[in-house]
C-alpha cells in the first residue's frame, strides 16, 4: 500500500498508509459487533497494509479504544500510527442515562460531558491511554467542535473559545512533552478547520464526509491554506455516509441521514459519467480525495472484514484521467480540484 509521510515541524513526523481504518463501527455503531468479528476486521485491515488507525472515546463509549488494547497488544509501537480525539469526557450512568440510546448498541453505559478546557483534554487523554493499554498516542484532535454536534454557531464558536483558551494549551504541553506527536481537530465541517487553523498552529484535521467526489467547496480556501501551512487533512467519510457507495438508490443515505432530491439527482448524473467512462462510483469516491496533495490517508471505517478487504480493492483501482475531465466539464467536479 502506498504511504504519505508528514513532518510539519521537524520532529520526525509520521508515515501515513493512504487507506487508514475508522473504528467508530467497531464502538457498536448502529448494529451490536461481537469482539470475535471485531478483532477479525481489524486483522483484516492490517493484512490489507494499513497501519493508520482512528478513534475516539465516544466510539462505542470507550468500547472501540479498548478493542483496539487487545488488537494492537504485542504489535511494536513504531509499526502503526494510531489517533484519538479529547473533548467529551465519559461518565459512569443509569442504562436509560447512557449516550447514544438507538445508535451504539450493547456498550458500557456512560454518558458523555464535553469539555474542552486543559484538564478536560489532560483527564481524556490520560482515560484513553488507559483503555488503549499504551503510553502515547500520535496525534489527538479536538472532538467534534462544530455545528453539526453544538446546533448552533454560536454554541459552536463558544466551544472553540473554551478550547482555544484553555484546552488548546493542553494539547501543545502534551506534543512537547512526547505524549504526542501532532494535534489537530476532528469535525464534520471544513469551515470550522479553518476558523482553528486562523486561530491557532494546528498540526492536522480529520474532516469528514466534506471534500469527497460530491462536496468540493473545501477547495475555495481550507485547503489551499493547508497547502501554504504543511497542514496534512485526514479525509473521513469519503462516501458522505454512504450514497457514493451504493449509489442514488431509493433511501440512499447523505449526510447521516436520506438523501434530497437534489443530491440523489446529482449523484445520478455522476454515476452516469463514470459508467461511461468503465469506473464504478464507489471507485470514483474512493480515489477522488486522495489526489489532494494535503491529503495524508483516508477512513472509510468498515464493520467486517470483508468491507475492509473491498475498500483496498477499491482503492488500488485504476481511474482513466478521462473520467475526471469528464465530470469538470459536465460541471460536476470544480475545475481546480486536483485529478493527479
Amino acid at each position: 500500500m502506498k504511504t504519505r509521510h508528514w513532518d510539519r515541524i521537524g520532529n520526525g513526523g509520521l508515515t501515513f498508509t493512504e487507506l487508514g481504518f475508522g473504528t467508530a463501527p467497531l464502538g457498536n455503531l448502529y448494529r451490536a459487533v461481537s469482539d470475535e468479528e471485531a478483532q477479525a476486521t481489524l486483522d483484516a485491515a492490517w493484512e490489507a497494509g494499513v497501519r493508520y488507525f482512528d478513534t475516539a472515546p465516544l466510539y462505542g463509549l470507550g468500547l472501540s479504544e479498548t478493542r483496539l488494547n487487545r488488537f494492537l497488544r504485542g504489535k511494536k509501537r513504531d509499526e502503526y500510527v494510531l489517533s484519538t480525539k479529547a473533548g467529551r469526557l465519559l461518565e459512569v450512568c443509569p442504562p436509560d442515562q447512557r449516550t447514544g440510546i438507538g445508535k451504539f448498541f450493547d456498550v458500557p453505559n456512560r454518558r458523555e460531558r464535553f469539555d474542552y478546557s486543559y484538564d478536560g483534554v489532560m483527564r481524556s487523554v490520560a482515560a484513553s491511554l488507559e483503555r488503549l493499554g499504551i503510553d502515547r498516542v500520535d496525534i489527538l484532535f479536538a472532538h467534534d467542535l462544530d455545528i453539526y454536534t453544538h446546533g448552533s454557531k454560536e454554541a459552536s464558536d463558544a466551544r472553540i473559545d473554551e478550547f482555544m483558551r484553555s484546552g488548546y494549551y493542553a494539547m501543545l504541553s502534551l506534543r512537547d512533552q512526547g505524549v504526542i506527536r501532532a494535534f489537530g481537530a476532528g469535525v464534520n465541517e471544513w469551515e470550522i478547520c479553518q476558523t482553528l487553523a486562523e486561530r491557532g498552529d494546528f498540526d492536522l484535521f480529520l474532516l469528514a464526509g466534506r471534500f469527497t467526489l460530491l462536496e468540493q467547496e473545501a477547495l475555495r480556501s481550507f485547503l489551499p491554506l493547508c497547502l501554504k501551512r504543511g497542514i496534512g487533512v485526514v479525509l473521513g467519510g469519503p462516501y458522505n455516509s454512504g450514497i457514493l457507495a451504493t449509489g442514488p438508490k431509493p433511501g440512499a443515505f447523505y449526510n447521516y441521514f436520506e438523501a434530497p432530491q437534489e443530491i440523489l439527482e446529482r449523484v445520478a448524473r455522476i454515476e452516469a459519467v463514470c459508467k461511461r467512462n468503465g469506473v464504478s462510483l464507489i471507485e470514483a469516491a474512493l480515489r477522488f480525495p486522495a489526489m489532494h496533495p494535503a491529503v495524508v490517508s483516508l477512513i472509510p471505517g468498515g464493520q467486517r472484514p470483508e468491507e475492509v478487504k473491498a475498500n483496498r480493492r477499491i482503492l488500488d483501482a485504476k481511474i482513466p484521467a478521462e473520467l475526471w475531465r469528464d465530470l469538470k466539464s459536465e460541471g460536476l467536479m470544480r475545475a481546480d480540484a486536483p485529478t493527479t
